[in-house]
């Protein structure tokens, strides 16, 4: 197992760090909170999100992507990507007649195979992420040494992960079948590619966190680089007051035993790295993420 102290520095070597975790454990914060810690190491960082719904830009204070590449704080930027969008470019850029490739993309066919064909939105993601790498990015902007992926939570992470090979074995020539083959290649590369989880010390999320890392091991071959333990309570004072003299006290009681629980069923199934952070009463914004930066810092520097 890792140290702490050199879990950062494997990080900072990787090109791209995909962050899953259960819905509700701040996965996109967290995304946020690494971005924050990358670009101030001095890493040119993109962030990217695949929900609609598009949260990284208020955790970042910023306007929302759109699909643009915006610019959060130097060496630090976010973008919101459309499956679909990628693959409606990946047409264009092939067929470059606007007529030909304007009567493919609104052919049924077409249609039904971007919208029905297993793993082909996920490996378009990876995709635009490897040229994003490769430095085909917008005029002015500069390519980033490391892309983080908000990626959708722990019930789909091992399907994304896997999607670009399902692709590449179905599909063996052609634009599709190049990129999916070129994703699978960079995806299966340790040195290049890693996983986050994120999950908080409560028994479902937990309970995601071992059977996606078991997945990951059986399907991939592959381990997450870092779990983090989120939003958890903090830990109890030597001296416990009588159960019902303090109810605030007893709720906090009855809220760390649980992390406690939780923690220790985490750490028999997980012998990797482990970074646990605090509940905080603050809103999801800037100040957060501020704020969770310095603790996370401070675990992967110091150890818990």
């Amino acid at each position: 197992m890792q140290t702490e102290n050199s879990i950062f520095a494997r990080l900072t070597e990787l090109k791209l760090i995909v962050v899953t975790g259960k819905g509700g454990v701040g996965k996109s914060t967290l995304t946020s909170v690494l971005g924050r810690l990358f670009a101030d190491a001095g890493r040119q960082t993109f962030l990217v999100e695949v929900d609609p719904r598009e949260n990284l830009h208020q955790l970042l204070g910023v306007p929302p992507s759109g699909g643009d590449i915006v610019e959060v704080a130097p060496r630090l930027r976010v973008q919101h990507i459309e499956p679909r969008t990628i693959l409606d470019d990946l047409v264009r850029e092939k067929l470059k007649v606007d007529v030909v490739a304007s009567k493919v993309l609104a052919s049924p066919v077409h249609k039904h195979f971007t919208e029905g064909a297993p793993g082909l939105k996920e490996a378009a993601v990876f995709g635009r992420i490897l040229r994003l790498l490769r430095g085909h990015t917008p005029r002015g902007i500069p390519t980033p040494d490391v892309v983080i992926l908000d990626a959708p939570a722990t019930g789909h992470g091992v399907s994304w992960l896997a999607a670009a090979q399902l692709v590449a074995d179905v599909i063996s020539s052609g634009p599709i079948g190049h990129l999916a083959a070129e994703v699978a290649a960079f995806l299966k590369d340790n040195q290049q590619s890693g996983v986050v989880v994120i999950t908080t010390g409560e028994e479902m999320p937990v309970q995601e966190t071992l059977e996606l890392i078991h997945s990951m091991r059986i399907r991939l071959n592959q381990a997450p680089e870092l779990v983090i333990a989120n939003a958890l309570y903090p830990t109890l004072p030597p001296e416990i007051p009588a159960e019902g003299e303090d109810p605030l006290f007893d709720l906090w009681y009855s809220r760390r035993q649980i992390n406690d629980s939780e923690l220790e069923r985490l750490d028999e199934g997980w012998l990797g790295p482990l970074a646990e952070l605090p509940i905080l009463p603050i809103e999801p914004g800037p100040a957060l993420v501020g704020r969770l930066s310095r603790y996370l810092k401070r675990e992967l520097e110091t150890g818990s």
